[in-house]
């Protein structure tokens, strides 16, 4: 039936839009769970996606374009990382102010690139035998690219290291109370630092699948947000890794749907939501802190570590 067809396309079109918020998503939901909160997930992504461009338009490699853009990308994080580890400013404001760093800086160096597209990137592919599954077939294994694949892994293997070893008992427990932790022996600024740039690095790939596949060419702010709605759909997953897909790809629905449902929704319903999140993220960390408890936020979130005051 049309409206069975209908539903299938809008389902594995979110698919292509909800990786980059996977990714950016998986990243800051490690980010936060040692501690560290990153508003400047728009600023790294911004930059991986105009590095992957460039990258990738000059080697003809798309695969060195998303290797440069983790790189930049994590590069960044470790700025966030350096003033809030070890400057202990506040994080809020070093986040945003690595945000408004990365839009500045592509939008001045990007000029030059605008309106040029690439012409080599990564080709939609079908899998064989299991594009014939019903239902699922034609949502997960029909048109899609490699880094929609790359993006479920990615959530199943940072789930597993997460939950079921050791080094995300480790992690966890650096968010959760980092003075134990220290007491144990564990060193609390290298495990931040490396959470911390594993965050830049997802959020660099995010924004190099922007300009390198789903829109192959460069644009100024071609993020338009995404970065804000990682910083609630992080909140909306309550910092779990299997849960981050379910709300990436309910948004990447979304905004299939706004462009679809015109002129009955009004697509500016959608477009005011990063804005929305702006205000929201900050207020979050006012919140009681029995309330973040319950909702499975990290205790030491935000909150700088110092053994000294201790």
């Amino acid at each position: 039936m049309e409206w069975q067809l209908w539903i299938i396309e809008t389902l594995r079109r979110a698919l292509a839009y909800g990786t980059p918020l996977l990714l950016g998503t998986l990243g800051e939901i490690y980010t936060e769970r040692s501690g560290i909160l990153n508003l400047g997930v728009e600023g790294m992504m911004i930059l991986g996606a105009f590095t992957g461009f460039v990258t990738t338009f000059v080697t003809g490699n798309p695969w060195i374009g998303f290797l440069m853009g983790a790189l930049v990308g994590g590069a960044a994080s470790l700025i966030h990382a350096f003033l809030s580890i070890n400057l202990r400013v506040i994080q809020v404001v070093s986040g945003l102010a690595l945000t408004l760093f990365g839009l500045g800086l592509t939008g001045v160096l990007g000029r030059g690139w605008e309106g040029q597209p690439l012409k080599v990137s990564l080709e939609m592919f079908s899998v064989p035998y299991l594009k014939e599954i019903p239902i699922l077939g034609p949502i997960v294994f029909t048109e899609q690219n490699v880094l929609v694949y790359i993006g479920i892994g990615f959530a199943l293997l940072l789930w597993i290291v997460l939950f079921k070893t050791s080094w995300g008992i480790t992690i966890r427990s650096v968010g959760e109370d980092p003075a134990t932790a220290d007491a144990l022996g564990i060193n609390i600024p290298l495990v931040r630092y490396l959470c911390t740039f594993i965050g830049g690095v997802l959020a660099g790939i995010g924004g190099a699948y922007l300009s390198i596949i789903y829109r192959p060419s460069w644009t100024q702010g071609m993020t338009s947000g995404m970065g804000w709605i990682v910083i609630a759909l992080t909140i909306f997953s309550l910092w779990h890794p299997l849960m981050a897909i379910v709300g990436s790809y309910i948004f990447g629905s979304l905004f299939y749907l706004s462009f679809r449902l015109q002129p009955w929704v009004a697509p500016e319903l959608l477009t005011i939501m990063p804005y929305l999140f702006t205000i929201l993220a900050p207020m979050f960390l006012n919140v009681h802190r029995t309330l973040r408890r319950r909702m499975g936020a990290p205790a030491a979130l935000g909150i700088p570590y110092s053994r000294e005051e201790e």
